[in-house]
């Protein structure tokens, strides 16, 4: 499975346009790519829309405050419990204990689950599996992870709330609303933050938090060699003090408020230019500037061309999408279209190993499979290594192949598809070959399949050959 062994074999346009740029073929995909390879993929391009039936955020953000409320109300009751010096009969006593000991009732656990397992069926069952692919790689772009009990719920938010509603539109809508989303706002800490010179600091000795404004630049926007120091983080860190999350049952209205007294007053200087709006004007302005900023355009590029053509993008390729970028004012469509449009990302050897997410999607896409039991997929994704919005880390996965080539990782993609392959005796191994690899499927994987020695077989051979884990 090495890069070397995939060299020689001559991948043709339609398999590009499905495999590359999307999740892989499902169905009768690839003949359709075939016809005409860059109209095709630039008509799978389509936004993406959710249903409402899901939690959101602020169901969470008030579901959480009732599970604290109940938490510290039997937390006191125990107490209660272990101070009284006389106890009633002992079936009394047991019934009181075992009550003592049941948890508050909570379901941000089961948001998580039910909102992760629909994005990844509706990536599976899509027919424009590019809109899902791009969807991931702002996910990930702007990464937050299920840690504690209130991001537990609030993460797969994110995703539906923030960054599918802009997936087409421009750059700077999207940062505005994710960086105004209570799941952002609280994984990196800007609820905490007030400015130092605030009426909220000065009375209750409250300081700056620095994790989002230094985030915004370093992950979000300009990337870590975008030309700014400390100084920019500390005056962005200002300018969005007071940005903050409503307080369920407390406070009026629901999600994102600006709190003036937490806002650090004055005018701020970022990257050589002086903002002196007032209030929450200061901060939208600062971050508008930001998206637009050649050095975002520039950083953005390059991981866009780099998850969704090579390893190594050409200059030329993040030229012109730079280009198109700053013409458009940021307009993601657009760029993806001067990507598809480019010569240099049709590439027709292969250029990149599937990460988990991509091997998973794309298997469960080839095998038409519509029954998967939620609990074995989102186990699948966990032991393969990027279980969803588990990252550890604002900087989200990793997008380097290096990082999904070890041993370990590899048996782990071994033994879940000779698991998905016996559990599906009936699928015929050839057919799945034509319709997901086509014409560019070696003469050894060919043969290789063709003359394994049972369908199971065939079938894993498959999954696990240079042409199906690469792209």
């Amino acid at each position: 499975m090495s890069e070397n062994s995939m060299s020689s074999t001559i991948i043709s346009k339609a398999n590009i346009a499905v495999n590359r740029f999307g999740y892989g073929a499902n169905g009768d995909e690839l003949a359709q790519a075939e016809k005409d390879p860059k109209k095709w993929i630039k008509s799978t391009l389509q936004p993406i829309s959710f249903n409402d039936s899901f939690p959101h955020s602020n169901d969470i953000l008030i579901e959480h405050g009732k599970y604290q409320k109940e938490k510290k109300r039997k937390k006191q009751q125990q107490k209660k419990n272990r101070q009284s010096t006389s106890m009633q009969a002992n079936g009394m006593q047991a019934n009181d204990m075992k009550s003592n000991k049941e948890k508050p009732k909570n379901f941000a656990r089961l948001a998580l689950r039910s909102m992760s397992i629909d994005t990844l069926k509706q990536a599976i069952n899509s027919s424009h599996s590019v809109s899902w692919r791009l969807l991931d790689f702002f996910s990930n772009h702007f990464s937050v992870t299920a840690h504690g009990q209130l991001m537990v719920g609030l993460a797969a938010t994110l995703e539906r709330e923030a960054i599918a509603p802009h997936l087409l539109g421009n750059f700077e809508d999207m940062l505005l609303a994710v960086e105004q989303h209570p799941a952002m706002i609280i994984y990196l800490n800007n609820e905490k933050s007030f400015g130092p010179n605030s009426r909220m600091a000065k009375k209750h000795k409250k300081g700056l938090n620095e994790n989002l404004a230094r985030e915004i630049m370093e992950l979000h926007t300009l990337g870590v060699d975008g030309g700014y120091n400390q100084a920019d983080v500390i005056e962005l860190a200002k300018g969005i003090t007071g940005w903050s999350v409503k307080r369920p049952g407390k406070e009026h209205g629901e999600g994102f408020v600006f709190r003036a007294y937490g806002h650090e007053p004055g005018s701020r200087k970022l990257l050589g230019k002086k903002y002196s709006q007032k209030g929450l004007a200061q901060g939208k302005q600062m971050l508008r500037d930001l998206a637009m900023n050649p050095a975002t355009a520039k950083y953005i590029c390059y991981k866009l061309a780099h998850h969704f053509v090579s390893q190594k993008p050409s200059p030329a390729l993040l030229k012109s999408m730079e280009a198109t970028w700053l013409k458009t004012q940021g307009n993601i469509k657009a760029v993806m279209h001067c990507l598809f449009d480019a010569d240099e990302a049709w590439l027709n050897t292969a250029q990149k190993f599937k990460a988990p997410r991509e091997f998973v999607i794309s298997t469960l896409r080839a095998l038409s499979l519509k029954k998967f039991r939620d609990k074995a997929l989102l186990y699948t994704f966990t032991n393969l290594g990027q279980q969803p919005f588990n990252a550890g880390s604002p900087a989200g996965y990793s997008d380097g192949e290096q990082d999904w080539l070890g041993a370990s990782a590899l048996m782990a993609r071994i033994d879940w598809s000779t698991m998905l392959s016996g559990y599906n005796k009936r699928i015929n191994a050839e057919k799945v070959m034509d319709q997901s690899i086509g014409k560019s499927v070696s003469q050894l994987t060919y043969n290789s399949v063709m003359r394994a020695e049972s369908r199971q077989q065939a079938l894993t051979l498959l999954l696990m050959s240079p042409e199906f884990q690469r792209r």
